[in-house]
């Protein structure tokens, strides 16, 4: 796929600012879904672009916000898996998107606008309620998922996908837990 990418002149004349820059190059040391935070990026850009082109035959779409929001949809400053809050509303699925967006302006100022912002904001949809409001958004949004499956490929490692990181001790010890509050409920039973 990479040498693809670089073969690709439209494509990577759109991407090379940002994936150039340090503080996205930084992103190849977040652990992310099967593969770093840069390389899960890249992988959405790219399958975007490749929708967004068979798109454009039929309906007008600006190749630069699906290729800049797909990149920077998952632009967060730090390791999602840090965020250990268990607050539904405020763990990472549900966060990240605004937070994206955030660092993207911080970060990228000459490169934004309205249709990227929306497409970065709403890339979780459904898990978060608003759609996207623009195809591009829609593009990446469908891409983001489409490149996310692949954890699919390997189940052991749904759990850590989810940001739930047990290990065979942490199970056990669990079930020991459960097994003990149960038997304690069903003693007082009686």
């Amino acid at each position: 796929m990479f040498n693809e990418i670089y073969q690709e002149k439209e494509f990577y004349q759109l991407a090379e600012p940002i994936l150039r820059n340090s503080e996205f190059q930084r992103r190849r040391k977040f652990l992310h879904h099967q593969d770093s935070v840069y390389e899960h990026s890249l992988r959405v850009a790219w399958t975007a672009y490749k929708i967004a082109k068979r798109i454009k035959k039929y309906k007008k779409i600006n190749m630069q916000n699906v290729v800049i929001g797909a990149l920077l949809h998952d632009f967060y400053l730090k390791p999602w898996r840090e965020n250990k809050n268990r607050i539904p509303w405020k763990m990472h699925g549900f966060t990240h998107g605004k937070i994206a967006s955030d660092n993207a302006y911080q970060f990228f100022p000459s490169f934004m606008n309205e249709r990227i912002e929306n497409s970065i904001k709403r890339h979780m949809f459904p898990l978060t309620v608003i759609p996207p409001r623009y195809i591009e958004g829609w593009i990446i949004t469908t891409a983001d998922k489409y490149v996310s499956m692949e954890v699919f490929k390997n189940p052991k490692e749904l759990p850590r996908y989810m940001g739930i990181h047990l290990s065979k001790d942490i199970i056990i010890s669990k079930c020991k837990h459960v097994y003990k509050v149960t038997e304690n409920f069903v003693s007082h039973m009686y």
